[in-house]
């Protein structure tokens, strides 16, 4: 997702507010963690992902699997992705 520039002013502290609808749209919850890191003159915030969160549901779970390059899915998560592939694949067939 790309979206216009936000201007926010950094307070006393150096904290600088996130917008809502970036909160909203990568589920950043009150106190949640966020990396930051620097890239010559830019400042960089990601996500803090959990370990364990699958990357379609969220979900926190030991019976999550890690599969190659990183990547964390629930059963739930991948039967989401099965089901985006599969339509995905029909709508190239058609």
């Amino acid at each position: 997702m790309k979206s216009k520039g936000r201007v926010r002013k950094v307070d006393q502290l150096g904290r600088v507010a996130l917008p809502s609808e970036i909160r909203r749209v990568l589920n950043i919850k009150e106190k949640g963690p966020v990396k930051i890191s620097m890239n010559e003159d830019k400042i960089i915030l990601r996500k803090k992902r959990h370990l364990l969160e699958c990357m379609i549901t969220g979900e926190i779970s030991l019976q999550n699997r890690l599969y190659s390059g990183g990547i964390v899915l629930s059963t739930e998560g991948v039967e989401k992705l099965f089901e985006q592939l599969k339509n995905e694949r029909e709508k190239h067939l058609l």
